[in-house]
Order: structure tokens, then sequence, then C-alpha cells
């Protein structure tokens, strides 16, 4: 317990010293200056979030990139402040305002001791196996994404309708989830690896509710009107090959607006695809191509 403790409280030193070095700056590839900076955004629901933008005042489109998600609260006690900082990186050369929140419960606010009565805020839960709730964690993620672009715009530091919401793993199936509202404000999303209920115990291709999953992801599908990008790889051990274009073939049945793109394999794990700075030059074509259509 007092171990948990410590951890949580070292997050939070984390997340502070990171803060107190923010903002870097960093000169692109491309020569366009982009800055780095930690910011406390003060949502209905606070949370920090890693920033990378171009130099200047903007407005800038902006890309949300929505993180994974640990069942295991010493997990998210220790979760990266950014998974994906190359890619958002990559997202900010080319002009864009990249946000990637911090989900509560990790960092510093991954607290739980039930012996104690304490319990920190985590909405990513999907329950049991055996009746399993795909739909409103992903809501749930979506909502803090409204949010945000909400905030920014009242701030004047985006261009409104110029939004790109980009998700990996749980992540992306927020992004997905998105989708079904169709808000006016944002104008295409990308998925990497998207999904929930991936290695229940720990095993590999062991999908906790797949058919669930695949009905759910059809239900979304029936209102999302949004143009996506799905990329999944193919060694994927969470969510693979074929229970993805199950995925993919309920949603565009259903009526929604995705491209299915599935990668060769990469590395011993292709879940964790977009977090590698190697695999930018194998998905920044595809995604550059899918984005400049969206113009």
């Amino acid at each position: 317990m007092r171990q948990q403790t410590l951890r949580s409280l070292t997050a939070l030193l984390l997340f502070v010293c990171v803060g107190l070095i923010a903002p870097s700056h960093v000169v692109a590839a491309d020569d366009r200056p982009i800055q780095e900076e930690v910011w406390a955004l003060p949502l209905q629901l606070p949370m920090f979030a890693y920033v990378v933008r171009p130099v200047g005042d903007g407005p800038f489109p902006l890309v949300i990139m929505n993180h994974g998600v640990s069942l295991n609260p010493t997990d998210r006690s220790f979760f990266p402040l950014v998974e994906f900082r190359d890619a958002a990186k990559w997202f900010a050369r080319r002009g864009n305002f990249v946000v990637a929140p911090v989900g509560t419960g990790y960092g510093a606010s991954a607290i739980d001791i039930p012996e104690r009565g304490i319990y920190g805020p985590f909405f990513s839960k999907v329950g049991k196996c055996t009746h399993p709730n795909f739909r409103d964690p992903g809501l749930a993620v979506a909502q803090v994404d409204l949010w945000i672009i909400d905030y920014l715009a009242a701030e004047k530091r985006i261009v409104p309708k110029d939004v790109v919401v980009v998700g990996q793993s749980a992540g992306g199936w927020a992004s997905i989830a998105l989708s079904s509202f169709n808000p006016p404000q944002v104008k295409a999303s990308i998925v990497f690896a998207g999904g929930r209920g991936g290695r229940v115990g720990g095993l590999p291709n062991h999908n906790c509710a797949p058919d669930k999953l695949v009905a759910q992801t059809g239900e979304f599908g029936r209102t999302s009107r949004v143009p996506m990008l799905w990329i999944y790889i193919q060694n994927d051990t969470y969510f693979g090959p074929v229970l993805t274009k199950r995925m993919h073939e309920a949603f565009v049945a259903a009526g929604g607006n995705a491209e299915y793109h599935l990668m060769p394999l990469f590395g011993n794990e292709g879940h964790f695809f977009i977090g590698s700075p190697d695999a930018v030059p194998i998905w920044s074509p595809l995604v550059t191509k899918f984005l400049d259509a969206q113009k």
C-alpha cells in the first residue's frame, strides 16, 4: 500500500518536472519550428495533456490523440505522458496543434486502494466479459474530446471546424465512438489498432467478447458519417486481422465511412505500432494521402 502511494507521488513529481521544463523548442526536419509543452486543461474533468504545436499564435488545425488503456492501477501510475511522441511531432510539423490528453486514472491520479476506500477516477472499465459494456467507455473519452475542442476554440487556439481525431487501441475505439456523434468540428478520424477487450488474461488473440465488440462497432457505424482511416497490423495480438476485418465489415455495412488497411508484421507486437519512431515512415504516406483527400 505504501509503495503504491509512493509510486503515485513519484508520477505526480514527474508531471511537475516535465511541466517545469516545457516549453522546449524543437526544429523539425522540414525546418518548421514546433514546441512541446505540458498543459493542465481546465475541462469539466480537469486533466493533463501533452501539447506539441507550431511556434506562433495560430489559430491552427487541431489534432487530438487518444491513448490506450491499462486496467491495472499500478501500471497506470507509471503511464507515460505520451505514448506516441514521434507521431505527435509528425502531425505538428504539418502545421497542426496536437493535444494528447492524459486520461483520468493515470499518472498521479492512478490511486486505487480499496481497503482504505481510496479510488482514483477511471472510467474505462468494460465490466465482466459475460456482459461487457464496450459502448459507454468509448463515449466517455469521446465526450472529453468534445470538451477539448470547445475549450481550445473558445481560446482561439484552433480552427474550430478543422479537427482530426487520432487514437490507438482503446483511444482508437473512442475515435470510432466519437464518429457516431458526427460532430461538425471533426473532419476526419484515424484509428490505429482500435478496439476493446483485447488479450483477456494476458493471452494473445483472446478477446473478451468478440461478437459483442463487432456488434457495437456496427452500432457506432449506424450513425457515423465522419471519414475514417483504420490502420491495423498483421501481428497485433490484441486485435488481430480476423476480428478487425469483421469490425470493419459491420461498421461500413451499417453506413459508416472507413478505409481499412492491414499493415505487414512490425516488430514482436504490432499493437504498439504508432508508438515506434521506426513506424512513422511506414504509416505517414498512407495518412498523408488520406488527410489530403479531406481538404
